[in-house]
């Protein structure tokens, strides 16, 4: 246990025959479970994870691949079967260092918050290994999952060393929670919508022996279409049926006040170039003051979504 807290840790394994005995042996003895799933392996990641004798590893065969995020899932749901407190993500190829598991446990221990994430991102030196294509792609998917999610404070989404407490993960639907690579993405905007405080915790990036899979020209493409529905979907469900909020109120007025300056604006000027005449100053501002006016309520409303992040509850805020 640490601090009182049942620990299991989930272990998604592909074709990590190489590395998967490490990311067990390395393990610290305050997890309590050791969840592999070895999610469809054409090598023997399975008999190597057996092979180490722990007696805390559960292992979970996949007979068909259900991508990252599948495997994660599935091996949350072990881990609620076996009561656990706190879930943490140690991926199969020993990429995540087991020294940073500790600064993952302590906010949620301590109560403020109820998920952390591994930030490489909080000092030029703690990327210095990445390939720099990654470093690009992961600054673009920040910001665009910062936008979708409305955790405007976490960065580096991609990063799966994370921790989670069950009683965050209760709150939300798993089987509707994307699987594959854009999985961290989705269960970011599931999150948001279940209200659950997030924190970013600095650990710095290790690349060694693994071989990533990722292909960031097929990952973004991918993952801007899931970004876009769930900005959607979280907007409807937190912001207008749950309780209609003045968020909702200043994006839909201003989209409307947007689209109708844009309409009018783009007619106006066809309108010039097919020899209709000079607009009058008049018809101008009715293209331009609408249009202002409805970017002006849209920035607003972003303004206003980053004020209600659930945020982690630092010291001298906690609720009473």
């Amino acid at each position: 246990m640490y601090r009182e807290l049942t620990v299991a840790a989930i272990v998604p394994a592909h074709n990590e025959s190489k590395l998967i005995g490490k990311t067990i042996t390395t393990m610290p003895d305050f997890v309590d479970h050791i969840i592999v799933i070895d999610d469809c392996s054409t090598d023997d990641t399975s008999e190597k994870a057996l092979a180490v004798g722990d007696p805390r590893v559960t292992l979970i065969r996949h007979e068909k691949n259900t991508g990252v995020g599948g495997a994660i899932m599935d091996g949350h749901r072990r881990a609620l079967e076996l009561k656990a407190d706190v879930d943490v993500v140690m991926a199969g190829d020993a990429q995540m260092d087991p020294d940073y598991l500790p600064a993952l446990l302590d906010p949620i221990a301590d109560g403020r918050v109820e998920f952390t994430k591994a930030n490489r991102f909080f000092s030029r030196t703690s990327y210095a290994g990445m390939p720099k294509y990654r470093i690009f792609g992961s600054i673009v998917l920040s910001f665009m999952t910062k936008a979708a999610s409305g955790y405007w404070h976490l960065f580096d989404p991609q990063n799966g060393y994370t921790a989670i407490h069950t009683d965050a993960l209760r709150r939300i639907n798993l089987d509707s929670v994307a699987i594959g690579y854009e999985f961290e993405n989705d269960l970011l905007i599931h999150l948001n919508i279940a209200n659950v405080r997030a924190k970013d915790i600095p650990v710095p990036a290790s690349y060694g022996e693994e071989v990533s899979g990722m292909r960031m020209r097929k990952v973004i493409p991918a993952i801007s279409g899931l970004l876009f529905r769930g900005f959607w979907r979280r907007i409807m469900l937190k912001y207008v049926l749950q309780s209609f909020s003045p968020i909702a109120l200043l994006l839909f007025s201003g989209l409307a006040l947007l689209g109708f300056g844009t309409l009018f604006g783009t007619g106006m000027i066809i309108y010039r170039l097919a020899g209709g005449g000079t607009p009058s100053a008049g018809t101008v501002l009715i293209a331009v003051a609408p249009w202002l006016a409805g970017l002006h309520l849209v920035i607003n409303s972003w303004l206003l979504d980053i004020q209600e992040s659930p945020d982690w509850d630092p010291p001298g805020r906690r609720n009473t």
